[in-house]
Order: structure tokens, then sequence, then C-alpha cells
């Protein structure tokens, strides 16, 4: 009887707490103001436990996660605030749409909601975890890359990033400039080295001896966009010309061999190198800018400082001169000059008038070149008058015709020195009365005066005329 009271009077108890539940639930489902309450009230009842933080917010909300005496939605609740998953699901993409058991299961099958504030619901096993079933497998060195090393604490595992620069942009040497698609040169089991580069499909193809050239001896600074493809870009720096020659070095070389040239002066100018010209060096006669600084095509342009004539003889320099040899004998005819070699002169060498390279500097007159050491100058400079250049000692000279004073009498053997005493004269006329020669012979000591000719005739100074 004991034992029947006992299990009569649990009965009742349950029935009684089962009736003040029932009579909850019939104050809410009569509807009013107390329905939210009394739902509240029998949520809190059957409640299995407190939500984690995230959903902490929805603890008095149960129809956000839970549709009452169902579960066939519940899946569809979750996607729909976790609209990162649905997408995911929807796209086949991330874990939740790759992984098979992801997107076709129950988001309750992996996750459990009430249980306490800081539970971990995700339920990642890190050491288990197939990255594979993810947008980004790991592949090579990536494989053994620490976790934290992609998925930074406090950020959710999706967004960690896909992209080589997303990770790497601090160790990029780059900085950018190669823009984002590192795997274009670079493997993922090694950084370097890095792939073969075919430059050819670039704007600038490798030949010559730039294809044994390093990359870094162009790409300075790891820049590699927007790079110069003129040869100047690279090589003014060693420019031997210094600019002078403008930037269009392929003129004259090529990528093959920067000392081997190709220009041919004679298609390429007006002024083919001949002779001597030939064995120049550019910057003999370009001393300028090859293009703006035109050389002219006369001797004299190039010449004239090395002119030893000092322009005297013009600028034709090839009118006695020729490309082969400067110096070469060259043939001229003094005739036509303003001094004709006629007589000895023609046997007299070039030098023993011309002290100088300018020939014009050379006298005409004959005391220039004829110390006068016979008459010195008593009679003047004009040897011409009495010599000939077919032999100094064959002298011609007509005192009585081509002078005043005619040599009559004894006149006629006097020296010219006799009367002609003054030297380096600068007048060679001489007084034509008699006294002026014969004043020491006069006897008379002038009494008689000075008209000597009136007692006197040259025949004999002692014979005196007879005057009537």
């Amino acid at each position: 009887m004991t034992r029947m009271a006992g299990r009569a009077g649990r009965v009742h108890s349950s029935i009684a707490r089962l009736a003040v539940i029932l009579a909850v639930l019939a104050c809410g489902w009569a509807g009013g103001s107390h329905q939210a309450n009394a739902q509240g009230v029998f949520e809190r009842l059957v409640m299995p436990g407190p939500l984690i933080k995230g959903h902490s917010d929805l603890e008095k909300k149960c129809a956000a996660c839970h549709e009452p005496f169902t579960r066939a939605s519940q899946s569809s609740l979750c996607l729909t605030c976790h609209k990162d998953v649905k997408l995911d699901r929807e796209t086949q993409s991330g874990f939740h749409g790759r992984s098979l058991d992801s997107r076709q299961g129950e988001c309750r099958y992996c996750h459990s909601d009430h249980l306490g504030r800081d539970a971990d619901v995700k339920g990642l096993d890190r050491q288990l975890f197939n990255h594979a079933l993810t947008d980004f497998a790991l592949t090579g060195a990536h494989a053994n890359v620490d976790c934290a090393s992609c998925h930074k604490t406090g950020t959710k595992h999706r967004a960690a990033p896909h992209t080589c620069v997303a990770c790497h942009k601090s160790d990029e040497p780059h900085k950018g400039r190669l823009g984002a698609e590192c795997a274009k040169c670079h493997r993922d089991d090694a950084w370097r080295p890095a792939k073969p580069f075919d430059h050819a499909a670039t704007t600038f193809p490798l030949n010559g001896a730039h294809a044994k050239v390093s990359c870094r001896t162009c790409h300075i600074g790891e820049i590699y966009q927007d790079m110069g493809k003129t040869c100047v870009s690279c090589h003014a720096i060693n420019d031997a010309h210094l600019g002078r020659y403008g930037t269009r070095c392929e003129t004259c070389h090529t990528s093959t061999n920067w000392k081997t040239l190709h220009f041919k002066h004679e298609v390429a100018t007006k002024f083919p190198l001949r002779g001597a010209h030939a064995k120049v060096k550019c910057a003999g006669c370009h001393k300028g800018d090859l293009y703006s600084d035109k050389l002219a095509m006369t001797c004299v342009s190039c010449h004239k400082k090395d002119d030893p004539h000092k322009g005297q003889l013009g600028p034709r320099c090839e009118r006695c001169h020729n490309e082969e040899k400067w110096r070469a004998r060259v043939a001229f005819d003094h005739d036509l000059t303003r001094f004709p070699l006629v007589g000895r002169h023609i046997k007299v060498k070039c030098a023993s008038c011309h002290k100088t390279k300018a020939f014009k500097d050379a006298p005409r007159a004959c005391q220039a070149c004829h110390e006068d050491q016979v008459h010195q100058g008593r009679i003047g400079n004009t040897c011409a008058s009495c010599h000939s250049p077919t032999g100094w000692a064959l002298w011609r000279f007509n005192h009585d015709r081509q002078t005043r004073f005619a040599l009559t009498g004894a006149h006629k053997g006097v020296r010219c020195h006799t009367c002609h005493q003054t030297r380096h004269a600068t007048k060679v006329a001489l007084p034509m009365n008699c006294y002026s020669c014969h004043a020491k012979d006069d006897a008379h000591r002038g009494a008689f005066g000075q008209a000597c000719e009136k007692c006197h005739a040259t025949t004999s100074f002692k014979q005196r005329v007879r005057r009537r």
C-alpha cells in the first residue's frame, strides 16, 4: 500500500507540473500581450544550455534558429544569417561548397550551439583537416606552412587570402611593379629560382649578346615594367661618344658585338672615306653632335688648325695635297705666282726661300734672301737694277741713261763705292756738283768757289779749261 501511495504521489506531482505548463501555454496561445512572455518561459524551460557568445543575442529568440516541432528547416534558418556559407554551397566553392557532406548535410551534424558561451562549435581539427576541400589547396612549400601564418587570430578562416601577393606583399621584391600574378614566374615549391622567362614574348627580344646578360644587369632595383627599349636607356653610362652621336646607336653598332661597326660612310654620307681618311677614328672629325653638328666637306674645315700655310694658300688644299698622304710631293707651278722662278732660282730648294710653311711669307725682294756683303747698302736695295737671276756676277747698269749724272772722262773708270760711300743709305741719290766729292782735293781751299767745272774738265783734274 505504501508503494502504491508513493507511486500515486509521483504521478500526481507530474500531472500537476504538466498542468502548470499547459496552463502557461494556454495563456500564451490565448493571444494577447502575454504570448511572448509565455513562449520565452517555455523555451527557457526546455533549452538544453546557454548559447555560444556569437549567438548570445538570440537566446530569447529561439524561433530565429528553430521551428517548433520540426528540424527540417533548421539549416535553412542557419543559412538565412550565414549568407556567405549559403553562397558557398550554391556555387560549390569554399569548404562548405566543395565538401559533399557540408554541402548536402544539415548544419547541426557538425555544429551545435547550446554548449555555453566559450564553447568551440567549429569542431575544426587542424591536424586532420583536408585543405584540398577549400579554394586553396596546400601544394609545394605551402604544405609545411603553419596555419597561423595565413589564418590570423580573430579572423574567420575563410578570410585567409588566396593570392600570392596577399601573403607575400611584405617580402615581394618587385614592389607590385610586375602585378599580382606571381605564378607566371615563380613556383609554390620554391620561390627561387624563378621559372624560365620567355623574353621573346615581350616587345624586346633578347638577341646577340643580350641573351647572355643577367636579368639584374638591366632590371636594376627589380624594375621590369616601363623599361626603356633604346640602346642609350641601358648603355648611356658606357657611351664612349658622351652623347655626341645621338641616341641611334644601332646606326653603327649591333647587339652581337658592340665594337664591331657596320656603318658604311661611303653609302650613308656624301663623303666617302678614302686613303688616310679610312683609318681616322670617328671622333677625329666628329667633335660635336653627330646629327645636329653637320660637317663641311672641305679640307680646311677639318685641317684648318693644322694648316702650316696659315690660310695664305686658300682653302683648296686638294690643289697640292691628296688623301693618300698629306706630305706627299706635289707639283706646283711657281710661274703662276707673283714671283716666277727664272735663271738660277729654278734650282734653288723651296726651303731656301720659304723659311716657314706659310709660303706666302717668303719676301720677293732680293736683299731679303741675298745678304749684301759687297755693297753693304751703299747703292740701295734695288739689286735688280744691276743684277739678274741668270748670274749674280753678270750685272748691267747704264749710269748715263738710268741717272741724271752721265759718267764722262775719268769718271768712267771710277768704282761705284768711290762716290757712293754711305753704307745702308736710305737714299742713293748724290749731289751732282764736283765739290760734293772733291772738296778734300781742292787745292784752292775754296778760294775760287765750288764751281770747279768752270776751270776743270772730267778728262783730268789737272787739265784746265781756258774760258773766253
